[in-house]
């Protein structure tokens, strides 16, 4: 088994070298409900810190912590809080970025298979409109996109893989960023004034592998990401135009592995880099990999 997580670990890590972007405003993190054994445990609490590059050589670094209860046997409710550090070219931007309040039901098992569904929201702390030393910043710099955002899914458990399918909605547009390229002295990114994004659908596939004792387990999934139309700004003319080539597919790779201490505390290992991109990104979520590092405490 380690040797196993070993290669996994080098064939990601490789391919890393490779990466050109990724796309994520939220959907991906959303999936998960809060599913320990027993009726005891009810409270699991995750303090992270996720680490990206990005476009132009920024980096990211993005703290966050969540708390999710358990009501009773098949409903739990969680909540998570966001905090980014982007650093590049035009300096450095850091700044609390979301709040998510997600609501999981769970069905129960019957013939190896095990239903459950989720709802929730995406609440900003900002407009999108941070700068630096008075400059408008790319989206690339901003720590959230300032949209409230609907989550709806559904998930598949059988054995040992589990199929995801999930929604994320802009509903309420609070994206008052400035920015345009024609006045920033770099093409690296396109204007994004008054942004205006679209949907995104999400399709993941996760196998789990156990060790003898469950003491490491390993979760490596793909995620399909369709971004549902193309995005829009407004220009200097105050029209709105939109963006060429910036919906479409992204397919992002990814591998877990945790390791518990015991029944209630464990530590977390995610590596993610994308196979595929869409050839257009102004929403400033393009990563070439990210390394995160999460505990949980159950209890």
């Amino acid at each position: 088994m380690k040797k196993t997580f070993w290669v996994l670990t080098f064939f990601l890590t490789t391919i890393f070298i490779h990466g050109q972007g990724c796309s994520d405003a939220g959907i991906c993190s959303v999936g998960n409900g809060f599913k320990p054994t027993g009726n005891v445990l009810k409270n699991n609490v995750e303090i992270a810190t996720v680490f990206g590059a990005g476009k132009s050589d920024i980096t990211y670094f993005s703290p966050y912590i969540s708390f999710s209860r358990k009501i009773n046997n098949a409903f739990s409710l969680g909540c998570k809080v966001t905090f980014s550090t982007a650093n590049g070219n035009f300096g450095t931007r850091a700044s609390f970025g979301d709040a998510y309040l997600i609501g999981n039901y769970t069905f129960k098992e019957r013939k190896n298979k095990q239903w459950s569904t989720l709802m929730g929201w995406k609440f900003p702390f900002t407009s999108s409109n941070k700068k630096i030393n008075g400059y408008s910043l790319s989206l690339d710099y901003q720590s959230s996109l300032g949209t409230f955002d609907l989550f709806l899914g559904a998930n598949l458990k059988y054995r040992k893989w589990d199929f995801n399918a999930s929604i994320q909605i802009p509903v309420f547009n609070n994206n008052k960023n400035s920015y345009f390229k024609e006045f920033s002295g770099t093409g690296d990114f396109p204007s994004t004034n008054l942004f205006v994004r679209k949907s995104d659908a999400l399709l993941r596939v996760t196998h789990t592998i156990k060790t003898v004792h469950q003491k490491v387990i390993f979760k490596p999934n793909i995620l399909f990401i369709y971004h549902l139309g193309e995005d829009s700004y407004e220009t200097i003319f105050s029209n709105r135009e939109t963006i060429p080539d910036s919906d479409g597919l992204t397919i992002n790779g990814n591998l877990i592995a945790t390791y518990n201490f015991d029944t209630r505390n464990s530590i977390e290992l995610s590596l993610a880099t994308p196979f595929v991109v869409r050839a257009v990104r102004p929403d400033g979520l393009t990563r070439k990999y990210v390394i995160g590092v999460q505990y949980n405490i159950i209890f």
